[in-house]
């Protein structure tokens, strides 16, 4: 029993530097191969294989970790930025983009996904998650009333594409801040008074 114990956590070591390295690897260079995971993180090709017994199965577990780190963190933002609900949104935002370029960069790992109906297993844990982040900034008047988590996650779309040049970071980092800026409540606006001069707007057209 005593023995079993340190080689049960020896064999989670072993798998966790592996997707950790395997992230890193694929982000760089998508075709980077099992046998230069392993090597890059100091096992044997045989200690991967018995964890990862396919490509997939690996691309699987990054994308599975990814995604969880992301959820995870929402939470301890809000907590950390508890008096300034808009900063943890920011910054919840900003890792969003990182988790886009990591999903851009290991697209291989969205095909297995899909494949595996991780999406759909994900979506409403994500929905949740941008919810209770907007819910805490509209709570506290930083974030205005008429929008939802679905209206953010279509708005954040362009963090998929696959068309990402040289200047995709600052373009990010840019198209981020107008998100944020139009989910910043204004002072003595309302959703009523949006509707009704979007309304007007049109009628005057």
């Amino acid at each position: 029993m005593t023995e079993r114990a340190p080689r049960r956590a020896d064999a989670e070591q072993n798998r966790a530097r592996i997707v950790d390295v395997a992230r890193v690897a694929l982000t760089e260079s998508a075709d980077a191969t099992l046998n230069s995971i392993a090597k890059r993180a100091g096992v044997g090709q045989g200690t991967l294989y018995r964890h990862f017994a396919t490509r997939e199965a690996l691309l699987l577990a990054v994308y599975r970790q990814d995604i969880e780190e992301l959820l995870r963190a929402a939470p301890e933002l809000l907590r950390a930025h508890e008096q300034r609900p808009l900063d943890a949104l920011r910054l919840w935002l900003d890792r969003l983009a990182a988790y886009g370029r990591i999903k851009h960069g290991v697209a291989q790992a969205v095909e297995a996904a899909t494949r595996a109906d991780l999406s759909n297993e994900y979506y409403d844990r994500v929905i949740d998650t941008i919810g209770s982040l907007l819910r805490a900034g509209q709570d506290a008047g930083a974030v205005r009333a008429d929008v939802d988590a679905p209206d953010v996650l279509l708005l954040v779309d362009f963090l998929w594409r696959s068309d990402q040049g040289p200047d995709w970071e600052p373009r990010t980092r840019h198209l981020l801040g107008l998100v944020l800026d139009g989910l910043r409540a204004r002072p003595g606006a309302s959703a009523g008074a949006s509707a009704g001069a979007s309304a007007e707007g049109s009628a005057g057209a």
